[in-house]
């Protein structure tokens, strides 16, 4: 049944005080009326998917009868038309070009780099150093999607730049995305730093695109691949910016919630501690350990879970029987992850910290549709094993050195984007 409802007061732009209130209470309820539920997001009518089943239909089953939806078709004069943004026959033979950049033996060539850069980080703390650990680990996700990238001296350029403009592109494209038109084009301080970072990752990615035409070598990095796969210049371009802002900010976001998770469950750290002094025994983490480290991959399939996107967004591109509902052609549609993920039908306790939930003397498998921290179908992120394996290489590199603690005066506080960032995360750094 669809139920129209209009929307309150969205919660994306407000602040709201970490542990007092996770959810974004007006989507997260929204299932108490029904599997899809009409909102309007101004005179436009959107359908919100709440269940689990029909997410499922959307995302995987009918998937084809879908394309990204209107919030993403505001990014692409911005970042271009990259495997995120793109559809159709385009989408899939890009994705195609690309599926061989994350092959399994090429990701495990990555393992290395992801492993070096997080040691590099944790042996840049002093014991007793306050560090702001979303700074850190903001750093570390650039560095290590960059040097992923890049191979060359140019492209420590680009990392740089990367560093210095990718989270302003993130945030303040989100909040154009989110905006009436109108906005982009007021003459404020906020759009022309996104104007101008734009115009700078857009310089500096070209200029070594254009580099590595005049060598043609495979280094081993991304670019290599994609542009080895037959991609033109325009078509890299868009690529590499797509996987500078989407590779960057889901691994970067669940590196600083995994700390805070175990600054704030002393037992749940205990344990973590405790495999990797049995499976690494002091030497560093290496691929083959990534699946020997069980329980480290609960807690961050527990992050994954507690902290994911707000929302996904789709358009039809025919009319679809969605339940029992008929949607027109050109219907916009919402799926939720935080609403699916904090569902009580689907997790026992949802606003639980519990990495038990997926312990295999345990698990009940949630439903298809419920669990989808990286989309599902064809659209699901390409880059999703790599995103996973840099979360717990750089968990076993840091916990295998430091515990690190929350500052009891300074309480961490939310804001919302397009996922709940921490306002800034202070943590203390105690050598184990």
């Amino acid at each position: 049944m669809t139920v129209p409802v209009a929307p309150g007061r969205w919660p994306f732009l407000g602040h709201t005080p970490a542990l007092l209130r996770r959810r974004f209470v007006f989507t997260d309820a929204l299932h108490e009326h029904g599997e899809i539920v009409k909102i309007y997001l101004g005179p436009s009518p959107t359908y919100f998917v709440t269940s689990p089943r029909l997410t499922h239909e959307v995302l995987v089953t009918s998937g084809p009868k879908f394309r990204k939806g209107a919030m993403f078709d505001k990014f692409r004069p911005f970042v271009g038309n990259g495997l995120v943004l793109s559809n159709g026959d385009f989408h899939l033979r890009q994705r195609r070009l690309m599926q061989p950049a994350f092959h399994r033996d090429r990701l495990a060539g990555y393992v290395e780099t992801m492993r070096r850069a997080a040691a590099d980080l944790a042996d840049s703390w002093q014991p007793g150093d306050v560090r702001m650990l979303d700074e850190d680990l903001q750093g570390l996700a650039v560095t290590i999607v960059g040097e992923a990238l890049f191979s060359t001296e140019l492209g420590k350029a680009a990392i740089a730049e990367a560093r210095r403009s990718i989270y302003l592109i993130i945030q303040q494209g989100m909040i154009r995305a989110l905006s009436p038109k109108f906005v982009e084009k007021l003459p404020i301080p906020g759009n022309r730093r996104f104007d101008e970072a734009i115009t700078r990752m857009q310089a500096i990615v070209l200029e070594v695109i254009r580099e590595w035409r005049t060598e043609g070598v495979d280094r081993g990095d991304l670019l290599s691949m994609l542009l080895l796969g037959g991609m033109t210049d325009e078509q890299a371009r868009d690529e590499v910016l797509t996987l500078l802002t989407a590779g960057i900010e889901t691994t970067a976001l669940a590196l600083a919630w995994t700390f805070h998770e175990l600054g704030r469950h002393p037992e749940v750290e205990e344990r973590v501690h405790a495999e990797l002094d049995e499976v690494l025994d002091g030497r560093p983490v290496t691929g083959a350990d990534l699946f020997r480290l069980a329980y480290v991959r609960q807690v961050v399939d527990e992050v994954l879970r507690q902290y994911p996107l707000w929302m996904l967004m789709r358009r039809t591109l025919t009319e679809v029987d969605l339940g029992d509902t008929r949607l027109p052609e050109g219907a916009e549609v919402i799926v939720s992850p935080h609403a699916l993920h904090h569902d009580a039908a689907s997790f026992e306790a949802p606003e639980k910290f519990d990495p038990d939930r997926w312990s295999p003397d345990r698990a009940k498998q949630p439903p298809k549709g419920a669990f989808v921290p990286f989309g599902a179908g064809s659209r699901q992120c390409i880059g999703n094993v790599f995103a996973q394996n840099e979360i717990v290489i750089t968990v076993a590199t840091v916990a295998a050195r430091w515990r690190l603690v929350p500052v009891s005066d300074r309480p961490v506080r939310v804001k919302f984007t397009s996922a709940a960032y921490p306002e800034s995360l202070p943590m203390t750094a105690v050598r184990r």
